[in-house]
């Protein structure tokens, strides 16, 4: 791999608190519907997870071949509780990217590192003054402004297909709960449709989905 060059200070990361779910299987068409809004931005890309040597609190991707990303786990602050609707652990981050030149799939995958593709659907909110509404991507950020972006991703990597949906809240430190939770209940006003749950046991990091898979492989050749 190649050496990157920080674009800002190491020691100034970007704070976020987030909570994400993973599940088997195809992305249902009717939660595709929900988000199919005006504002929502879509996008595909492949990312890079570093998943040996395990390091623990660090989580390491080349994100879509162009950067390296660095997520520091703070802990978490609690639980996202919707009832009847969502459960899902809250997760404190703070994350550096760096300008980054991609390695190639066959080596990457030999040195630890797994692959996934993604296809995401991102609709981005402003929570100013209390209150929740609709944010454009290339709209000015207000610097007592907290933002959150709720991301429905279909993931596809060698274990087969699966999908994600996330809130991940950046800004001040002091709103980033309040945002998420003021995002949340809006997009959880109505029992998610396709008839799934977003339970706790689904709640997780894409890091922490992929390493006991990883586990398991090594076990398999042993």
């Amino acid at each position: 791999m190649t050496s990157a060059v920080p674009r800002s200070p190491l020691g100034r990361g970007v704070p976020s608190l987030e909570v994400r779910w993973i599940l088997p299987g195809r992305l249902d068409t009717a939660v595709v519907a929900r988000f199919a809004t005006s504002g929502a931005y879509t996008e595909s890309r492949e990312d890079a997870y570093l998943l040996r040597p395990d390091l623990d609190a660090l989580s390491v991707k080349v994100r879509g071949g162009r950067a390296l990303e660095v997520k520091m786990f703070l802990g978490s602050p609690g639980i996202l509780d919707l009832q009847g609707r969502a459960r899902g652990r809250l997760q404190s981050w703070q994350k550096w990217s760096f300008p980054f030149r991609s390695v190639t799939q066959d080596a990457s995958e030999a040195e630890g590192w797994r692959w996934v593709r993604k296809q995401r659907r991102i609709i981005r909110f402003a929570f100013t003054g209390g209150r929740i509404t609709p944010a454009e991507a290339s709209a000015r950020e207000l610097v007592d402004e907290a933002r959150c972006a709720v991301e429905l991703t279909e993931v596809r990597t060698h274990h087969g297909d699966w999908w994600s949906l996330g809130l991940e809240a950046t800004g001040p430190a002091g709103l980033l709960r309040a945002g998420l939770e003021a995002t949340a209940a809006l997009v959880f006003t109505q029992v998610p449709p396709g008839g799934f749950e977003l339970r706790l046991a689904d709640s997780m990091s894409y890091a922490e989905w992929l390493r006991p898979r990883l586990r398991a492989e090594g076990h398999a050749s042993a």
